[in-house]
């Protein structure tokens, strides 16, 4: 088997990024690997992180640990570790534009993403509502299902970056149903699980207390589970949230799928912080992501840890081989 091509993009310009995947060309990983930035911005993050690495044109061959292959593209503005520059956000998006296109195109079998930060790309005028939505955007309109996983635990999310308030409203049949039916083609098809098993949460406490905390359990989430499992899917649920992550549903269960971001992200960066990769479902490309942000106070001081992103890249790795043993 080939080895696959794994592309990198080194996020926000003052963040971690740029040290990130400095740190990440040291390590020997079974792909081609290459990052897409300001070659300039990519050495100060070597500095930075005291590693030696040597830039060199990409040329599709094997990665070199201390050496990456990259793809330039340049800054808009000097960059300061620390300092957040609207004047970049063009920058960064172009970086996930290159990425995304050439997994689009055939280039590279994944793309692997290191943090952006949101509201300077919107502070810059550009409307942006995070990695996942931009992406999905870029594929043409696909729907994106973000899913966040720490070895065997797999949180599924049916919304991302809403406000509370708005989680409700954001509820509604069709939707859920074409969110699990994503979940369970993507579990079957890029992690090679035969009949998926997933958990549903329910959307207020308790699933609803019988219809007592809220009716959205009996009139959407249940007929939506009910239809699925005629369909021969493997649902169960609404469970309550409080409940649905304890060991003995669990082991049942291949993923949870959590009704809104803070119903589920926590648990799960509670049981691996800087071992959880940030999946993307539903998009025609693979993407990874880190499970954290820029981390804007550590950037430049050379004590952001790389873990993280080293799982993502070989997740995206085992996805792409996955994809190619389909």
């Amino acid at each position: 088997m080939t080895p696959p091509r794994i592309v990198v993009t080194a996020g926000e310009p003052a963040g971690i990024g740029p040290e990130l995947v400095a740190r990440a060309a040291q390590c020997s990983v079974p792909a081609s690997m290459v990052a897409i930035g300001d070659p300039s911005l990519l050495e100060s993050g070597a500095r930075a992180a005291g590693v030696p690495l040597t830039l060199v044109d990409d040329d599709g061959g094997a990665h070199e640990p201390g050496t990456l292959r990259v793809v330039p593209v340049t800054l808009e503005a000097a960059s300061t570790p620390g300092r957040l520059d609207p004047a970049n956000a063009r920058y960064v998006l172009d970086t996930l534009d290159l990425a995304c296109d050439g997994c689009l195109d055939g280039r590279y079998d994944a793309m692997v993403t290191a943090p952006v930060q949101k509201s300077v790309i919107n502070d810059a005028g550009i409307g942006f509502s995070g990695h996942t939505e931009y992406l999905a955007a870029r594929c043409g309109g696909a729907h994106p299902v973000m899913m966040l996983a720490a070895g065997a635990l797999r949180v599924t999310l049916y919304s991302t970056h809403l406000p509370l308030r708005d989680v409700a409203d954001a509820l509604d049949a069709d939707t859920l149903e074409r969110v699990i039916r994503i979940v369970h083609a993507d579990l079957a098809d890029r992690f090679g699980i035969d009949a998926p098993r997933i958990g549903v949460c329910g959307l207020n406490p308790h699933a609803g207390e019988g219809g007592h905390l809220g009716r959205e359990e009996i009139d959407i989430i249940a007929p939506v589970i009910r239809k699925l499992r005629d369909d021969g899917l493997s649902l169960t649920g609404p469970l309550p949230a409080d409940t649905a992550f304890t060991g003995r549903v669990l082991a049942e269960l291949d993923t949870v799928l959590a009704m809104y971001h803070d119903q589920g992200l926590p648990v799960i960066k509670y049981a691996g912080f800087g071992e959880v990769v940030n999946i993307t479902l539903g998009l025609p490309i693979i993407r990874t992501s880190v499970d954290h942000g820029t981390a804007l106070d550590l950037a430049g001081t050379g004590r952001a840890s790389a873990d993280s992103l080293m799982k993502a890249i070989h997740t995206a790795i085992e996805l792409a081989r996955q994809r190619c043993r389909r």
